[in-house]
């Protein structure tokens, strides 16, 4: 089934590459999303029935994927300009479902999904082709519905060549590794307050699946994650991702984590696991900064991790050795609140090839003030030059991290520390620069043509992505000044 759902999600594209109305692969795979997400959602629902004997779908019957989409090839399916018609219809009826506060999260998300979502095709025969293909996908069995959750990857692995798309991908290695290290238990809950994809929720949820035995297990499994993401593209793919992964009711938020005033939360608003890696270098609004007295997103974390939690997070460099008055301060808060037991830096290049940016993985627990850091340095692994779209990091590269956490030890390898601890006294003396550990300085690598056409290829793409952002956040400016 994996080598089909491949193909498939390849076969999709290449329909909708025909459609005058669809422009970029970020197009491409939100038209995907909305069409695969009601497939799914209907496939979910026949289980609600089963389930529940008073159960009231909030889509209205019309516009239910099992009443218009399956195509029994007797020349009756909606196709063409009435197809089209019809979908226009079916978007305005979901976007303004009636929802209230009581409502089942598994019913208010329909609406939530649709509220800023776009059909972007032209061409009715062609979308036909795209509804038919979904529609072709087999959901009837459990093992099916997970092993499209695994194929799922495949779709999000094509953001990385999406535009602006590719930043809301945190390898699936990284949230696996993370995931492991932070030991889920049932009953405790996680959050990720810039979730994207969902990509750490699910390694979460893969990890702590291992622990279920009873029906009551399951109840708290399916109650362990939180997750919000502000823009739309990603949350539809987080909401499905979710229920691909059998969360009947995604507890995933459509909205921005920092328009809260952090001095508000209250011990309701705290987790005891957080996994993030927060979308650094974005831009916010002055009125998203006023909330916030230190830099965005760790505040977030520090006021709601709970008493005795864990939090693992992915930072770039320039958090560890910035020495601005905020970034100072917010590595003294978190030291003199937090045990920060553990920096791993990672290779440059994995999170290639949207950006180039060295990033790190800190692991601290809210148990009391820290004393020493441990830090260590992962390398690339032996025959790798950089990671890349075709081959990237895996978790078997994590295997010397694993090897070493249990049995901490410095490593030394000429001039250049691998692993080595260091106390609170040391790192206040630097002035809170956490720049240990670093890779050595690599003399110019000689690459195989391919290789090296490889490489320019993805920093050119990389750069495009960055000149992008910038040329956005300058029409922004100018257009508030207008």
């Amino acid at each position: 089934m994996a080598t089909n759902l491949g193909g498939l999600v390849k076969r999709l594209q290449d329909i909708m590459r025909n459609d005058p109305g669809i422009n970029g692969d970020a197009q491409r795979i939100e038209q995907i999303i909305w069409a695969l997400f009601l497939k799914v959602y209907d496939a979910k629902e026949e289980d609600w029935e089963m389930d529940e004997d008073d159960y009231q779908s909030i889509i209205p019957e019309p516009y239910r994927w099992r009443n218009w989409a399956h195509d029994d090839g007797s020349g009756t399916a909606r196709t063409g300009e009435e197809l089209l018609d019809f979908v226009t219809e079916l978007f305005s009826t979901l976007k303004n479902l009636p929802i209230t506060p009581d409502m089942p999260k598994k019913k208010r998300i329909v609406k939530t999904m649709f509220e800023e979502t776009n059909q972007y095709m032209k061409d009715g025969v062609l979308l036909r082709q795209v509804i038919n293909v979904i529609d072709a996908i087999d959901l009837e069995s459990y093992d099916d519905m997970h092993a499209l959750g695994d194929i799922y990857e495949t779709i999000l692995k094509e953001l990385q060549s999406a535009g602006r798309a590719g930043e809301f991908y945190t390898p699936r290695a990284v949230t696996d590794f993370m995931a492991d290290r932070i030991e889920p238990h049932l009953g405790e809950r996680m959050a990720d307050f810039a979730c994207g994809t969902g990509g750490f929720l699910v390694s979460w949820l893969r990890e702590l699946e291992k622990q279920i035995k009873t029906p009551d297990d399951q109840a708290l499994w399916n109650n362990s994650v939180y997750g919000i993401e502000k823009k739309q593209f990603p949350y539809m793919l987080a909401i499905t991702n979710l229920l691909l992964h059998g969360i009947d009711n995604p507890n995933i938020d459509h909205g921005n984590s920092l328009l809260h005033d952090v001095l508000d939360y209250t011990e309701r608003d705290k987790f005891d696991k957080i996994l993030m890696n927060p979308p650094y270098g974005g831009s916010e609004k002055k009125d998203v900064m006023s909330h916030f007295p230190d830099d965005l997103f760790m505040s977030v974390i520090l006021y709601r991790l709970k008493a005795n939690g864990r939090a693992a997070v992915v930072l770039p460099d320039g958090f560890l050795f910035g020495t601005d008055n905020t970034k100072v301060n917010i590595k003294k808060k978190l030291m003199a609140e937090c045990d920060l037991h553990t920096i791993i830096r990672l290779p440059g290049s994995v999170f290639a090839p949207y950006t180039s940016i060295t990033t790190n993985i800190l692991f601290f627990d809210r148990t009391h003030p820290t004393e020493k850091t441990w830090f260590y340095r992962l390398d690339m692994p032996e025959g790798y030059k950089h990671f890349s779209k075709t081959k990237p990091m895996r978790l078997e590269h994590f295997d010397p991290v694993k090897a070493w956490w249990d049995d901490r030890r410095e490593i030394l390898e000429g001039d250049f520390p691998k692993a080595k601890c260091y106390t609170t006294d040391e790192i206040a003396a630097s002035g809170y620069n956490l720049d240990l550990c670093g890779f050595p300085h690599e003399e110019e690598e000689i690459l195989e043509p391919m290789e090296l056409i490889q490489k320019y290829q993805e920093q050119r793409k990389s750069l495009n992505d960055d000149i992008d952002k910038i040329l956005a956040r300058i029409t922004a400016k100018l257009e508030e000044t207008e």
